[in-house]
């Protein structure tokens, strides 16, 4: 099945003009009328965050009362998944608004190809400042070359999470202690100017830390304590900065516009499908994220039903703050619908899983395109997934089964249009960009790999 399926692929792919072509640099925007009033924004994203343990998303456990009262400010997305759910690839994503196989960093440890236009980079361009607080080391600037998209990137790698051996990321504290510092700069030396921050916390990141000072709220006792249940005392510890953080946020900004956006990178299985952890596979526990915007006094409070993605905050916020979106980006602009106008018409969008992490100079010839391990359509509550190596197709009804417990495809199921395009768009994608160079890791940075699990 899989030599048809992908000789299929690639006659859909030449029948799609501009499907798959790899965007070096995209225009500089131009501006357009401006905006009513320039918005500071503040972005906020969570390693490993999954939708449905927070109380917005329905969850019985009180993990999420800061993040609760933030969403319930603003608008918040019911169906939005990652388009990966691997951290770097995920996040590059976000920031320039580009699909992996387009912006080149599919995974952990392969850098974004160089001087590719973004949000952060077109806001500067406005007067914005602007300013990345990251707290995981697959975040780094020498992995990512995220760096060169912000004013300021700064790395907080000073903690050692992983039972005290691995000095790669940082607590949640510690991270918004900077983010604030940043802010006190800002507002001295440009105290007229918007900013835009971002600021990414680690945690629930494995190896799920247990937070004892919020254990007892959630009615969980330390020794009976399972992997599941000191997942939810993270998600506690990070939810309180995330409150601290956006009071924080609000009281520099003062009486200035601000929009919010609440986010993860991707989710976290929890043993669904006899697996834990994220990246390798497209099942809803790690693709399907938390996502929020707010602006006080614009966005009515209230939910957005259609399906989103991160790809889909680059141009919702640029168009939000009054600027052009680049015609080039993949993802849809929801600004429209979040002043309380209507939704964009569903329809069908394309995800993909890759191995893990990158390392050495023996892995830079095909990594990308060796590197593929799964893709995905969703369209309404169908979705339908390819294993590439294995010739697996399986077919979901995400209403009927959201637990994708049974696959209603048959032995003899033809992939769908919609898979074969987006099954040829990723591979020609990620075959053109394997000639780029991939670094070789530190040994450093490739212990952190194998402690985690993404090297074999």
């Amino acid at each position: 099945m899989g030599r048809t399926i992908f000789q299929a692929a690639r006659r859909a792919f030449v029948t799609v003009v501009g499907l798959g072509a790899v965007s070096m640099a995209l225009p500089c925007t131009t501006p357009v009328e401006a905006a009513e009033a320039r918005p500071s924004i503040v972005i906020i994203t969570v390693d490993a965050l999954r939708a449905d343990r927070l109380g917005s998303y329905g969850y019985q456990r009180d993990t999420s009362p800061e993040i609760d009262r933030l969403v319930a400010s603003g608008r918040r997305f019911d169906r939005a998944w990652t388009p990966e759910p691997l951290t770097g690839p995920a996040l590059c994503s976000m920031v320039t608004g580009l699909e992996p196989h387009q912006h080149g960093a599919s995974r952990n440890g392969l850098r974004m190809q160089s001087g590719l236009d973004s949000l952060p980079r077109i806001l500067a361009s406005e007067g914005w400042q602007t300013a990345a607080i990251v707290s995981s080391w697959t975040l780094k600037n020498n992995l990512t070359l995220l760096g060169e998209h912000f004013d300021t990137y700064g790395e907080r790698l000073r903690s050692r999470r992983w039972f005290g051996l691995i000095n790669s990321e940082s607590r949640a504290e510690d991270v918004t202690e900077d983010a604030i510092d940043w802010m006190a700069r800002i507002r001295r030396s440009h105290p007229e100017n918007p900013f835009m921050l971002w600021v990414h916390y680690i945690e629930p990141h494995a190896p799920y830390v247990f937070q004892r000072d919020y254990a007892g709220r959630l009615g969980i006792a330390g020794k009976e304590a399972s992997k599941s249940d000191r997942y939810d005392t993270e998600i506690a510890a990070v939810d309180a900065e995330i409150g601290r953080l956006v009071r924080e946020a609000r009281r520099f900004n003062g009486d200035r516009e601000m929009i919010i956006v609440f986010t993860a990178d991707h989710g976290e299985s929890l043993g669904e499908h006899h697996y834990w952890g994220h990246g390798r596979y497209l099942y809803e526990p790690s693709l399907r994220i938390p996502l929020a915007v707010i602006w006080d006094g614009v966005i009515e409070p209230g939910t957005v039903a259609g399906q989103a993605s991160l790809l889909d905050l680059t141009p919702t916020i640029l168009e939000l703050a009054g600027l052009s979106v680049p015609p080039e980006l993949p993802g849809v602009s929801w600004a429209e619908t979040l002043r309380g106008g209507a939704e964009p018409a569903e329809a069908s969008r394309c995800y993909q899983a890759h191995k893990g992490a990158v390392h050495g100079s023996h892995d830079s010839d095909r990594a990308r395109s060796k590197g593929l391990l799964w893709v995905g359509v969703i369209e309404g509550h169908r979705k339908e997934l390819y294993r590439v190596g294995r010739q697996v197709l399986q077919v979901y009804d995400l209403e009927a089964d959201p637990g994708e417990l049974e696959s209603l495809a048959a032995a003899d199921a033809a992939a769908s249009e919609d898979l074969l395009v987006c099954l040829a768009t990723v591979s020609e994608g990620l075959g053109s960009l394997d000639r780029l160079t991939t670094q070789t890791l530190d040994d450093e940075t490739v212990g952190r790999l194998k402690a985690r699990g993404y090297l074999e």
